[in-house]
């Protein structure tokens, strides 16, 4: 009998007070996960009337939305797809049936007003976008795929508000005028890079060289594949599709030869596209399927049995699409070892759900097992080393509270150009970033932070970092503090910029409580105006 050490892993979803209430999901049918996320933020496609918009939320911004939060609005039409940068956690792609891929720069203290003015346009497409992905290891490289038929690779770091010309095509209908091979359904990137997996509407699998756009492996048409991810180190390609019965199936392929596949089972005769999500640290395979109430976990490995059934998440709501957080956002603290955000159009909900091990949560003990050396948020290369033929492999960091790796790669000094300026870097719970001088985005932040403390309570220039403390952490006294109106030494600064934008969010959640209490007393004020009016009415009349 097979024993797995990630037996014990299981599904816990978050609190209602720790998910996002009152979004409105969009309602489009692709089968796209709508929801992307970083440690920093959570983006949410939403509905939304004459245009296309998205929501971008901090990701600590749980609980009910304002009904008027403001929101990235400025496609056209309907947004199809959303993602973050896997190297700048402020700068997210969009694309839109308005045939067109946007790139967006979200300020560090978040969307606080409707963004419509979009960092990038790419304008190369005739017909709408509906995929969209970015190079796991080159820096500002995106692939984006059309109803054009055609496919295209970006480098947004060019120059202009608005690039029309892509630097590869990688695919291109010539011949025909609509070849089904090049509507895609799913793409992905080995993990260097070098190779492109990519499942169209025919539903075969293709291995094309993302730089040449040649074909090198086809699998067989007798398997109806729709979606498609890397297996990381186990150099492996697994699909999701359905058999000749219509009946759900995972399949294994070997990217040598996609003439037979190694392992193929079959699951369930359910109709919803089945989501694969793959940690390459654990070996764990997730399978979430559109319109399904449960997350089944795998341990895949490279000999047989291959796939390895382990549990499953069961909820009593569908899920419409989900967001995965990266490995260096998790709280290893807590055992966590994946998490997910289920998109729940049904209660207009986004719920987190955390994927945990019972034995990684012993305080002060860190499981290098479950937690190897992992990708960060550091690209290995520019784009144009990469088009010029080099490939490389992830910038691998440490899990570790308090660990730092040595760049293995030899640093080139990047051309920082004043649209390249904004660059911050998060700071994920279970990471500790060292960051020894302030960007220019962090040096604004500040300032304004001081001069609403200024401008709201005024004191002595010594007095400026005399910060309200954060209630979920701060040891509770025995009096009364008013806020923002603490001694120095009772409140200390925040250490880091995650602490610091905390206690900003808290202090936007009591002026908006402040602004909710003085609208029910403006409403109470006008009704017993009209009581005092309907009461002279009466005694006139009499």
């Amino acid at each position: 009998m097979f024993c797995s050490r990630l037996a014990q892993v299981q599904g816990k979803p978050a609190s209602r007070d720790h998910c996002y209430n009152d979004v409105s999901i969009t309602r489009s049918v692709h089968d796209n996960h709508y929801c992307s996320v970083n440690p920093c933020f959570i983006a949410v496609v939403t509905e939304c009337n004459g245009g296309g918009s998205f929501l971008v939320l901090p990701i600590h911004h749980t609980g009910r939305l304002d009904p008027q939060q403001p929101r990235v609005c400025g496609h056209r039409a309907r947004v199809l797809d959303v993602k973050w940068s896997p190297f700048n956690d402020h700068q997210v792609a969009s694309c839109s049936e308005d045939c067109t891929v946007k790139i967006w720069d979200v300020p560090v203290c978040g969307v606080r007003q409707n963004l419509t003015q979009a960092r990038k346009t790419l304008i190369g497409h005739s017909r709408r976008v509906g995929l969209i992905e970015w190079h796991p290891t080159a820096k500002d490289l995106l692939l984006s795929s059309a109803y054009d038929y055609k496919v295209c690779l970006w480098d947004v770091s060019q120059g202009g508000p608005v690039l029309r010309c892509p630097v590869r095509v990688v695919v291109s209908p010539l011949g025909q005028p609509r070849p089904a091979e090049m509507l895609l359904l799913c793409a992905c990137f080995s993990p260097d890079g070098s190779r492109l997996a990519l499942t169209s509407k025919d539903r075969r699998l293709r291995l094309l060289d993302p730089r040449t756009g040649a074909v090198l492996q086809v699998s067989s048409p007798s398997y109806r594949v729709c979606k498609v991810v890397y297996l990381g180190a186990l150099k492996m390609l697994l699909t999701t599709g359905f058999s000749c019965w219509n009946q759900r199936q995972i399949t294994l392929w070997d990217p040598r030869d996609l003439s037979e596949p190694l392992y193929e089972e079959e699951l369930d005769g359910t109709g919803g596209v089945l989501f694969p999500f793959f940690d390459p640290d654990t070996n764990m395979l997730y399978l979430a399927g559109k319109g399904d109430c449960n997350i089944r976990f795998y341990e895949v490995s490279s000999e047989k049995p291959f796939v390895v059934f382990l549990n499953q998440f069961r909820s009593q709501l569908p899920q419409k699409g989900l967001g995965v957080m990266p490995k260096r956002g998790l709280d290893v603290r807590s055992g966590e070892l994946f998490r997910f955000y289920r998109l729940i159009s049904a209660k207009h909900l986004v719920e987190p759900v955390s994927m945990l091990v019972e034995r990684a949560r012993k305080p002060g003990v860190f499981q290098e097992d479950l937690y190897p050396l992992t990708a960060g948020n550091s690209a290995s290369m520019t784009a144009q080393q990469w088009l010029s033929g080099l490939n490389r492999g992830p910038m691998l960091i440490s899990l570790r509270p308090g660990t730092r790796l040595a760049n293995p790669y030899p640093e080139t000094p990047p051309d920082r150009g004043p649209e390249t300026q904004l660059e911050p870097q998060g700071c994920p719970v279970g990471l500790m970033a060292v960051h020894n001088e302030l960007s220019p985005v962090e040096e604004a932040f500040l300032q304004e932070q001081e001069a609403y403390q200024d401008a709201k309570y005024p004191r002595t220039g010594s007095d400026l970092w005399a910060w309200q403390p954060d209630e979920t952490q701060a040891v509770p006294k025995a009096y009364c503090i008013i806020p923002h109106c603490c001694e120095p030494e009772e409140s200390p600064p925040p250490h880091n910029e995650s602490q610091l934008l905390q206690v900003f969010y808290k202090q936007q959640e009591e002026i908006r409580e402040l602004r909710e209490e003085l609208n029910q007393k403006e409403e109470k004020i006008t009704s017993l105006e009209m009581q005092i009016r309907n009461a002279r009415n009466m005694r006139t009349s009499c």
